[in-house]
């Protein structure tokens, strides 16, 4: 009967003395019926002693009750456990029965149930915070505020002075889960009334209509809690989150901070603010301030790292990411995972042509979320340097798991390969990855764009065809189709109607843009071509977007132009195919 009735830390082992026999003692508290080891949450959150529970009688009409309601428990009979249980609750008195029963109601999303146990439980143990805690959701849940009104007006009284503003956040952020958000707030601020004095009731204020919609009731009590408290810098960061108004919100923790120079938590979130609205330059100036007053603290020195990233300042960014390393390493404590830097510092080695110290980043990423991303990444490097046979062993090393991550390796190895001019291997490699994963887009996109390389025209079309058909809303299948058709000058009204399906999909990729700006050329339409190529360049000045547009200007007899654009896509990228091909078609020499 003990190993029928016990389910290990989580569930209740009725009867059972330290040597795990049933039966050994006829008369015994129903606190045999607690969970299996000592000092559980449910017993101390009772705050009962063994002398306080109820002394029961064990007989055979109670131990059968207990073991049936745990036995139905196991088997998934949530109604069979929880009336069993319930009505031992209610015949002992017991009040962690009804805290079993309330949880088996829990388990099974029985919230009336759960609701009716979790009663019993707070009538048997009245003194019990957990109890309270538990009746106070499932009446806040299911609406009941007028049950909970009273019961929060009570805690609020006699709560200290000093505790008082916590628990008004507590209420607060309670209520935010009512049904009815309009009654839930109304509650908040009747029993609120009484302790306007307190900055703390009107942030909770302030935070409760903000959830409610009501952002002009939100900012006026985020202004009254900061009259209250000129310097509270809560107040302040709350007055900034309810404001709508990004420029606004914006400005008030400036002004906050030209009022407040200290307030390292206001500046943290008004730089956040800044990049948001991609003012780097001004959002740098804040992190460099707080990290004058704190040189170690790594949120500042990681942003800085990035910022100095997305500003093109790789020096500056490779000695923050650097620093952010060494102070993180110095403290094992700390829970902040370093990847994204190491993934950086990677980045940058490489941008300025050291893959010795990009591999040694690298090797540093412990297995987790971007293990294998970066094991691809090695792999590419190792290639890069010439050895892609040591590239692809690598690859092969991965213990990868589930469809996803290995056809990311497939995907991997068959870019090493396409990147090293081996095209029948890149093909052989992506014919056997779809082979084994025939859905899987990514695969087949990869697989079309080797084969156009190689100029296998039957292999491209065939995967591109089953993409769309897979993926029907795969704006870069649609553009690959019609490009290529485009760029061998064939069946132009198709490449037409593909690019168009492309760009209606995705209207603003500069990409797509130079589809069918291409497309529009093939067809003699050399100023819708040029429009188009314009406009795309400016969204996103690339190397091949430059060389089609620098045809486009050949052909219009505007033949400075675009060998201006053709030497700026050779600085941008040198090796670029599409250049070199076009500038030997054509006989030219810049």
């Amino acid at each position: 009967m003990t190993a029928c009735a016990t389910r290990g830390t989580d569930s209740f082992t009725p009867l059972a003395d330290a040597s795990g026999n049933a039966a050994a003692t006829p008369s015994a508290k129903v606190a045999a019926a607690a969970r299996t080891g000592s000092g559980t949450a449910s017993g101390r959150s009772e705050r009962k002693t063994d002398d306080d529970l109820p002394n029961v009688e064990l007989d055979e009409d109670l131990l059968y009750k207990l073991l049936t309601a745990e036995i139905a428990a196991q088997r998934g009979d949530w109604e069979t456990a929880f009336v069993g249980d319930l009505t031992a609750a209610q015949q002992t008195g017991d009040p962690r029965l009804a805290r079993r029963a309330a949880e088996i109601a829990m388990a099974a999303k029985q919230p009336d149930e759960a609701l009716a146990a979790v009663r019993l439980w707070r009538k048997l143990a009245p003194d019990s915070d957990e109890a309270l805690q538990y009746y106070l959701s499932f009446l806040i849940v299911t609406d009941n505020l007028a049950d909970a009104k009273p019961i929060l007006e009570q805690r609020l009284k006699e709560a200290r002075p000093q505790t008082r503003g916590l628990l008004a956040f507590q209420i607060q952020r309670l209520l935010t889960r009512t049904k009815d958000k309009a009654a839930g707030f109304k509650l908040l601020q009747d029993v609120l009334a009484p302790y306007g004095d307190i900055s703390e009731t009107h942030l909770a204020l302030a935070q409760g209509a903000h959830a409610a919609g009501d952002d002009n009731r939100a900012r006026a009590e985020a202004q009254a809690a900061l009259k209250v408290h000129p310097d509270s810098e809560l107040a302040a960061l709350t007055l900034a989150q309810v404001i709508p108004d990004r420029d606004a919100s914006t400005k008030a923790l400036a002004d906050f901070l030209a009022a407040h120079p200290k307030s390292s938590e206001v500046r943290m979130a008004y730089a956040r603010m800044l990049i948001e609205q991609k003012q780097y330059a001004a959002a740098r100036k804040e992190f460099e301030s707080l990290l004058k007053e704190k040189p170690d603290d790594l949120t500042s020195l990681f942003a800085l790292g990035v910022l100095g990233v997305q500003t093109n300042d790789y020096k500056s960014a490779e000695n923050y990411l650097n620093r952010y390393i060494t102070v993180l390493s110095a403290n094992p404590d700390d829970e902040r995972d370093p990847t994204q830097a190491l993934m950086l510092l990677a980045q940058l080695a490489e941008e300025r042509g050291d893959s010795d110290a990009a591999l040694k980043w690298l090797q540093q990423i412990e297995p987790g979320d971007s293990y294998l991303l970066a094991q691809m990444r090695r792999a590419q490097i190792i290639a890069k340097r010439g050895d892609v046979e040591g590239a692809r062993r690598l690859l092969h090393e991965q213990n990868a798991s589930g469809e996803k991550d290995k056809a990311q390796l497939i995907q991997a190895e068959g870019q090493i390969l396409r990147d090293a001019n081996r095209l029948n291997d890149a093909l052989a490699v992506f014919k056997d990855g779809v082979r084994l994963y025939p859905d899987n887009t990514d695969l087949l996109y990869d697989y079309a764009m080797a084969a156009e390389k190689a100029n296998k025209l039957d292999i491209m079309e065939t995967s591109l065809r089953r993409l769309i058909q897979l993926a029907p809303h795969n704006q870069h299948a649609y553009n690959a189709l019609g490009y290529s058709f485009a760029e061998r000058n064939i069946r132009l009204p198709e490449a037409f109607e593909l690019v168009q399906k492309a760009l209606s999909l995705a209207p603003e990729d500069p990409f797509i843009m130079d589809s069918m700006g291409w497309v529009q050329f093939r067809l003699g339409k050399l100023k819708e071509a040029e429009e188009l190529l314009r406009r795309a360049y400016t969204l996103r000045p690339d190397a091949e977007i430059a060389v089609h547009l620098g045809e486009v200007l050949w052909v219009k007899g505007e033949r400075a132009d675009a060998q201006k654009l053709w030497r700026d896509a050779r600085s941008k990228d040198p090796q670029n195919d599409t250049l070199k091909s076009t500038l030997a078609r054509l006989n030219v020499n810049l």
